[in-house]
């Protein structure tokens, strides 16, 4: 059984050719429950399965634990089992962290090719852990980025992030404010809840891409950013479930589930437009869909496991 580590999993997911082979997948499609959360103590345990008959199945086991930033360590840990669908007969263990981080950026990535104006030149994130790391590289392969801003409730992490980021020839600095109204795309990578993002310091025509918030008690953005976007979603039945931006602003009654106007398939086959104007506020909301985990683990472990 082929066993990949995080740097061998990186290696293997080059940015384009993961965008191309997640956009597939959305197109295509496979059977992809939603994921099972259990609690497990201050821990969540998530279980991510996902397949395709006469192809593969596979599962990611998911462990995520906020407290683990105060001691240092990883908030998530992953791993990420893929198998023969016909025998079942497992053909590769794979780290299922990193596999998760890039999976995630270039999907929001995927989403933004739709939604975020093609010459965007300025990201700002929102957080600075490995997904925000993995947000940077993602975007900047797709768009004419040129600044990179990056804030976070611990100063020290953003810098640290910035200087990580310039060390790969990113142009990246951390800031202490960040200014909303100055950013072509703002990506949020966090576990806030309570709003980082109000629609009033929207730009025009800015795209907000909200990874963060995977669960109904969490929130990155109040229902007035939604209220004034065009809004998609990865999947409408796990943001329905799980999204606590959109849950919590249609429960204050400031958006309904109508204002969804897509999911990112949708867009893919190309059913429903994107961006609309460039003046349009856009928004693309993220849970997570273990169909991505799937294509991701089949493009990372190549020819012979397609």
């Amino acid at each position: 059984m082929l066993m990949l580590d995080a740097a061998e999993v990186a290696r293997r997911l080059p940015w384009g050719a993961l965008i191309d082979a997640l956009d597939a997948m959305f197109r295509e499609g496979c059977a992809a429950p939603l994921r099972h959360r259990h609690a497990v103590g201050e821990t969540s345990l998530l279980l991510m399965p996902a397949w395709r008959a006469g192809g593969h199945t596979g599962v990611k086991i998911v462990h995520v634990a906020p407290g683990n930033a105060a001691r240092g360590e990883a908030a998530v840990n992953a791993v990420y089992l893929l198998s023969d669908a016909a025998t079942g007969a497992p053909r590769a263990m794979l780290d299922g962290g990193m596999l998760t981080d890039r999976r995630t950026a270039a999907t929001s990535v995927l989403a933004a090719r739709h939604l975020a104006r093609p010459d965007a030149a300025r990201l700002l994130l929102l957080g600075s852990g490995k997904v925000a790391h993995a947000l940077a590289g993602a975007y900047s392969a797709q768009f004419p980025i040129i600044d990179i801003v990056i804030w976070s409730r611990r100063a020290e992490n953003a810098e640290a992030l910035a200087r990580r980021l310039a060390e790969h020839g990113h142009p990246a600095r951390a800031v202490v404010r960040p200014d909303l109204a100055a950013a072509d795309i703002i990506a949020c990578a966090t576990l806030a809840t309570e709003p980082l993002v109000r629609g009033g310091d929207l730009g025009p025509g800015v795209h907000l891409d909200l990874v963060g918030a995977y669960r109904p008690d969490m929130r990155e953005a109040d229902g007035a950013a939604l209220a004034r976007a065009r809004l998609v979603v990865d999947t409408r039945a796990g943001a329905l479930a799980e999204a606590g931006d959109l849950l919590q602003a249609i429960a204050e009654g400031t958006i309904t589930e109508a204002h969804v106007v897509a999911e990112l398939a949708e867009l893919c086959r190309g059913e429903v437009a994107g961006r609309e104007t460039p003046d349009q506020v856009t928004v693309f909301k993220s849970v997570g869909w273990a169909g991505e985990d799937l294509a991701a683990a089949i493009l990372a472990c190549g020819a012979g496991a397609a």
